[in-house]
């Protein structure tokens, strides 16, 4: 069994990165799906459990954005006169790509206090439960793209440290997309969809994981010296995510220590992995 496992992750390592960012977009994907499958189990979400788990995701992103993302770029640019300059580039033009397809792709904001802001993007007729599921579309593009430019990354000549990164990242992501696939489903379960349409709703919304892992990848494999700049933006857009949309939703209710423990635990576990599989290198 061991051996057989062993042999699956040589092949896998040896595959060309975008395929890869591919496999590794796929698999968050289902997972996304398995958290959405949850309507079938539960008839609604707790307000508490809802508020944890969109917290708990908030963790794992800000600090798949610093361990597997930020200070690779900046590591990567170490020898250059000005190493953190990359990053920072990177960093702010991430931010302003999620807010331009904000301006134009249409989606709400179930909880945004400001009606103004409570829809955004373009005039359309969606339904409303079609707008959520933009929203959270929108939060997977970064994830996508985040998978993407650290397998892609694997050409850069640090490869397994970039390959052993770039699968707790993949990892990370993937765990946090169970809850974030229930956090959708649920709700639109709850306003009367039924399982089946709740659940097609909450799977749809990362099928752009696998396709922008692909796009990321591919990008840094066209052009290999754009990986620091990659991997700062893909930081900078989780992050424009992260404090947009999920730090808000999980403190709008009347559980905000409980979100903001869950947030803490969820950058606690990111770190840990990404931390775990460093030094698992520096053993091999």
């Amino acid at each position: 069994m061991i051996q057989g496992d062993l042999v699956m992750a040589e092949f896998f390592e040896n595959l060309p990165p975008h395929f890869q960012a591919l496999i590794a977009g796929i698999i968050t994907w289902l997972l996304t799906a398995l958290g959405a499958a949850s309507v079938f189990i539960f008839k609604s979400v707790n307000d508490k459990v809802l508020n944890s788990m969109q917290g708990f995701a908030a963790g794992i992103m800000i600090a798949a954005s610093f361990w597997s993302l930020l200070q690779p770029s900046i590591e990567f640019s170490k020898d250059s006169a000005m190493p953190w300059l990359p990053a920072a580039i990177g960093f702010l033009f991430g931010g302003f790509f999620i807010r331009g397809l904000d301006f134009v792709i249409p989606h709400m904001h179930r909880n945004a206090k400001d009606e103004n802001q409570q829809q955004e993007g373009i005039d359309t007729s969606l339904s409303k439960n079609a707008l959520l599921v933009l929203a959270i579309t929108l939060h997977n593009i970064p994830e996508g793209l985040s998978i993407g430019v650290a397998f892609g990354g694997v050409v850069s000549g640090n490869g397994t440290a970039t390959f052993l990164g770039a699968i707790g990242l993949a990892i990370g992501i993937g765990i946090q997309n169970i809850p974030e696939g229930a956090a959708l489903s649920m709700p639109i379960k709850a306003a009367g969809a039924s399982s089946w349409k709740a659940f097609n709703y909450g799977q749809a919304s990362a099928i752009v994981e696998p396709i922008f892992a692909m796009l990321g990848a591919g990008a840094v494999l066209v052009i290999t010296p754009m990986l620091p700049y990659a991997l700062a933006f893909a930081a900078g857009a989780m992050i424009f995510v992260v404090v947009e949309e999920l730090i808000p939703d999980s403190q709008s209710g009347n559980n905000t220590d409980l979100a903001t423990l869950s947030l803490m635990l969820g950058f606690a576990i990111m770190m840990v992995l990404d931390v775990a599989l460093g030094l698992s290198l520096i053993h091999i």
